[in-house]
């Protein structure tokens, strides 16, 4: 006897946990299938940051991605009875005088008054080489990502609708009225596997780069940050005197493995940015799911109408996600236009 569900969703990063929350509120019933095997939701350490500090630019859609991200995570909060966002300044090292003067000028930018303050912020924090200042971001923060998925998967396991096992494609079955998978059937399958997409043989052509980031933890008593510190390298508070501090950049390594050379990348830049004992604790490692075009990638299969691809969100999925799932369920359940920059059709049509 098969076991009727409306979707199957395979990947539960924040793009899958995002969709199946959308699935929720919408009742829809679904099983999701992970194995643990992609994290790039772990990489970027959680921040949300609509703002470019390299360029001093907005990312792309970003005021309306996180207009519509932190209350979308807040009512999780309140769903799951748990916390989650963290509001955190940044502050942004200046090199230079000029880089100060790039600050106030990018001040002028649509929309970027909101997040940056117009003082340059004298360093007070010894620990911290940072002669010509700071500049500060506000409205800005982290996601203790992986709280969340543990917690919203807990739940799902609860009500029978999450498996921890490995997705075999050699078991997916297209059948008139939907798709067929092992003892289950549902109208819709959706993708949100990452860089996993790779292996996926319905969607592997896709011009999936993937970047691999890796980020150390490390334990510095004497820091005393409160706030995300930005200068070539992140260092982000996690409380009890313990710090991310990332990221790499690599295109060519595809593992899940930390390296040596990453490791000492980081604390290279570390220790041109804070004067401090710290001890490292951990490095974690994953691959960033990266598109050619550097614009997610959404839709359905060319041939397969009812299988769908939730993938490319790089370095910022923690704002994307929540917006770019629901743009995928009003597609999906309301025919709803997507936009053509994220629409998985812009690569089929180059063929």
């Amino acid at each position: 006897m098969e076991l009727l569900r409306d979707y199957i969703v395979v990947g539960f990063g924040i793009a899958g946990l995002s969709f199946c929350e959308h699935l929720e509120r919408n009742q829809k019933s679904f099983i999701v299938f992970d194995d643990d095997s992609q994290q790039s939701s772990w990489v970027a350490g959680g921040m949300y940051n609509p703002v470019i500090l390299k360029r001093f630019t907005l990312a792309w859609n970003a005021v309306s991605q996180q207009e519509y991200a932190l209350p979308f995570y807040k009512s999780l909060e309140e769903k799951l009875n748990d916390s989650f966002l963290v509001p955190l300044k940044v502050h942004r090292k200046f090199a230079s005088v000029e880089e100060q003067n790039l600050w106030f000028e990018a001040m002028d930018k649509p929309l970027m008054y909101q997040f940056m303050s117009s003082k340059v912020l004298q360093n007070d924090n010894p620990r911290i080489k940072a002669e010509f200042g700071l500049g500060q971001l506000e409205g800005v923060g982290r996601l203790r990502v992986g709280k969340l998925i543990d917690a919203y998967r807990k739940r799902l396991e609860a009500a029978n609708s999450f498996l921890f096992e490995h997705f075999d494609f050699t078991q997916l079955r297209f059948v008139a009225d939907g798709v067929q998978y092992k003892g289950y059937k549902a109208k819709q399958i959706v993708f949100a596997t990452g860089y996993g997409l790779k292996s996926n043989p319905l969607f592997q052509e896709l011009p999936l780069q993937g970047t691999k980031g890796e980020l150390i933890l490390i334990e510095a008593a004497d820091l005393k940050l409160e706030a995300i510190l930005k200068a070539g390298v992140f260092l982000l508070p996690l409380g009890s005197d313990r710090y991310y501090v990332g990221a790499t950049y690599n295109w060519s390594d595809k593992t899940n493995e930390p390296s040596e050379k990453a490791r000492e990348e980081l604390l290279s830049k570390l220790d041109k940015l804070v004067d401090v004992d710290y001890k490292v604790i951990d490095q974690i490692a994953g691959i960033r799911p990266t598109v050619i075009d550097r614009r997610p990638i959404v839709g359905n299969h060319l041939v397969y109408q009812n299988a769908y691809v939730l993938n490319g969100m790089g370095t910022r999925g923690v704002l994307v996600a929540p917006t770019l799932s629901k743009q995928l369920y009003d597609y999906i359940e309301e025919g709803a236009a997507l936009e053509p920059e994220i629409d998985v059709k812009r690569f089929y049509n180059k063929a």
